[in-house]
Formats: C-alpha cells, structure tokens, sequence
C-alpha cells in the first residue's frame, strides 16, 4: 500500500472541499448556520492533512522494524523516525531529488525503497558508496582491501528464539555498532540473485567482492546471517533512498528501548 499517494490524494480532495467552501459555500451560508457534513468532514480536515503530508514527505517519517534482520541495532517491534532532509529534499510520492544536501555515509542506517519490489521501504547500513570495493569473505568484511576490525563482546541471546549469536563491535566510517553473526551459517550466498550491475560482483565459495557502481550504495543488515541485503539482491539507486534513520520514539514491548538508537 502506497501510504504516500493515499495521502496526497486525501490531501487534493480536502483541500477541493476546503477552497469551494472559502471561496463560494461560506459566504452563502447565514452566520449562525450550521456547517454540511461534507466541510464538517471533509474541508475541516484539510488543515491537519497538510500539515502531516508536510512533516511526513520533506521532514520526518515513521516506520516500524518488521523483521530482525538489523539485531542488535534495531529489534522487531521499534518504532524509529527517518530524517527525509538528511540527503536532500524529494518530491513526495515520485521520490524525485529537486535539492541535494549530503550523500549517504558509511555506517549509517538508511531507509529505501526495496530494489526489487520498489513498493516495500527497507532498512539496513550503508556498507559501501560510489567507487567502493566491498569484500565479505569468510564472514569478515573488508572495504576498499582495508579489514573493518571486529571486538568480540559477549555473546548475544535472542530472546525470542532462545539462541546465541556471536556479537561484535566494529566501526565503519565514523560509525561504531555492533553486530551479529551466527557460527553454523554458511560463508557463502545461498540466495544470489540476476540484478542489475551483478557483473561488478564476483562469488566464491566464502562470500561475495562488488565493486559499488556510480549513483549507487551496497548495504547490509547488523544481523549478518540473517540478512537478506545487497550480498543477494545488488546495489540501492540513490532515487531509491528514503532517507536516514537516527531515532528509537518507540517500542511497546521494551519502553526502556526509547532513543537507544546508535
């Protein structure tokens, strides 16, 4: 479901209602009279559809985190705000850049629209930009042939599945977070599918090498082997991009989870 274009289409019909009734219905009607249903619920609700299609397409939007591919970062259940500026200013509903700003950065969690089915918004890290070599082998991950080093912590405890993974910290650009990989999966990309720029990636039995083509970013989950990202699925177009997320408002499971984002 395209909640933007639900939305600006509430917001053409309500602000119709909302000019006919300033402009023409209200001054016909006597000033005690009693408004119609149709500027009762439609006109009158104009003003608050503005101002949230304002702050959801060039502001800030909420998403919630459907799946755990980005464990220990961001859990199944959070709620977290994506900053829509962050990388430049978009036309809402056909995602159109009309004013740069920054280019994404390594490390950060970015919100786009799932390359493959560009109806569904998904959420991982940015791991590589424009010009990147980007080599998972053997579950260590390396960047332009320099090793992102990993400190083991302890492990992990899924609370749901009641399992360990082992946990990590590791830094990637200016960004430290932790993240997860589990000893039984395999090295390899079982799931590797025909996309395009798939010529830039070469596997191998231990993993995956891309070179990141121009105008577009490869990203992965925190949750290494349960991640479904760019290693099986290719790059993200930058008109593909949402935008940065950067805040935890909520999670009905876990109060304590509000603004732990990092």
């Amino acid at each position: 479901m395209n909640f933007a274009l639900i939305l600006f289409a509430l917001l053409v019909i309500t602000g119709v209602l909302y000019a006919l009734d300033v402009l023409k219905f209200r001054k016909l009607r006597a000033k005690d009279a009693k408004e119609p249903l149709w500027v009762e619920w439609g006109a009158g609700f104009f003003p608050v559809i503005l101002i949230v299609f304002v702050l959801r397409s060039f502001l800030f939007e909420p998403f919630k985190i459907p799946s755990g591919s980005m464990i220990p970062t961001l859990l199944v259940g959070d709620f977290i705000l994506v900053n829509k500026f962050t990388y430049g200013i978009r036309l809402p509903v056909i995602n159109k850049k009309i004013i740069s700003l920054n280019d994404p950065q390594r490390g950060d969690v970015m919100v786009f629209r799932y390359p493959e089915d560009p109806s569904l918004d998904y959420i991982k890290r940015v791991i590589g930009v424009p010009g990147d070599t980007v080599a998972y082998q053997n579950k260590k991950l390396s960047i332009n042939g320099q090793p992102v080093e990993m400190t083991k912590m302890a492990d992990y405890l899924h609370p749901e599945r009641l399992y360990y993974s082992e946990q990590y910290t590791a830094k990637i650009g200016n960004v430290e977070h932790r993240l997860l990989n589990d000893t039984d999966a395999p090295a390899f990309i079982p799931d590797a599918g025909r996309f395009p720029h798939r010529e830039n990636c070469t596997y191998n039995a231990i993993g995956v090498i891309c070179k990141v083509p121009p105008g577009h970013y490869f990203m992965m989950g925190d949750n290494r082997d349960n991640s479904r990202d760019s290693r099986a699925w290719g790059f993200v177009p930058e008109e593909n991009i949402v935008g940065k997320a950067f805040f935890i408002w909520l999670n009905f499971s876990d109060l304590g989870r509000i603004g732990s984002f990092r």
